[in-house]
């Protein structure tokens, strides 16, 4: 499914679900920024893709009204890239602070020869510190059961120590960040329209983790995944979906 424009909405910018918004930017409109309206009309933005989308997020957040706050999903160079440029608190969940506030483009634990394409891997040298906006002051954390904007913080450590999601039961919508891949990597392209995977192993703080984590969001048995890359994924019902993506890699 894709995300309709909805009128008066900034251009770029789709609803993707009932007060959630979409900015696709950067590698071939591959990065996710979401902007999240709250019940009360906070605007949360959820993950903060990558430092060339710093004008257009800022853009498109001023004529939605401006934001109130960001809360990154994780704290890879990819998903804190607009964050220091936004002039708003920045949050995060407590095992990922110390990764966000880090100057490195590269965790420690991310191991890009993993990676089976060669070309693929020096092409990653060189866009992770592009990407990257640079180390993220963090103005408080988030954990699991907090509310946020409406949803609900679900922690998905794996890919990342502190990952984590948002997740609203009424109509089974989960932002997830990198939980889950709708795109492959290794070779930097879409999966077939429908999948989904585990994180590669290359970027993970703890593979097995991370495979439980997509277990856990198929327990959830959401209706739409709006992951960090790639379309929105939706089904009746995701779990089979999701359980499959669990046992990839």
């Amino acid at each position: 499914m894709h995300g309709k424009t909805s009128e008066g909405l900034p251009k770029g910018i789709e609803e993707v679900a009932d007060g959630v918004y979409l900015l696709r930017g950067d590698l071939k409109k591959g990065m996710s920024i979401y902007f999240v309206r709250g019940p009360d009309g906070e605007l949360v933005q959820f993950d903060a893709g990558t430092r060339p989308m710093t004008k257009a997020n800022r853009r498109a957040a001023e004529q939605m009204g401006g934001l109130d706050r960001v809360v990154l999903g994780h704290g890879h160079a990819d998903h804190r890239g607009t964050a220091p440029g936004l002039g708003v608190p920045v949050l995060c969940h407590p095992d990922e602070v110390a990764d966000a506030e880090s100057p490195a483009s590269f965790p420690p634990y991310m191991d890009l020869s993993m990676l089976e394409v060669a070309p693929v891997r020096l092409l990653y040298r060189i866009l992770l510190p592009w990407w990257d906006g640079g180390p993220v002051e963090i103005a408080d954390t988030v954990e699991e059961g907090d509310l946020v904007a409406g949803f609900e913080v679900i922690h998905f450590p794996g890919h990342a120590p502190g990952l984590i999601g948002l997740w609203r039961e009424s109509d089974r919508v989960a932002l997830v960040s990198d939980t889950v891949y709708l795109v492959d990597s290794a070779r930097l392209k879409p999966l077939p329209e429908g999948e989904a995977s585990v994180p590669h192993p290359a970027w993970a703080w703890d593979h097995q983790k991370a495979k439980e984590s997509v277990r856990k969001l198929a327990a959830l048995h959401p209706k739409m995944v709006l992951a960090g890359h790639g379309e929105p994924l939706t089904g009746e019902d995701l779990y089979e979906t999701l359980i499959e993506a669990s046992e990839k890699l």
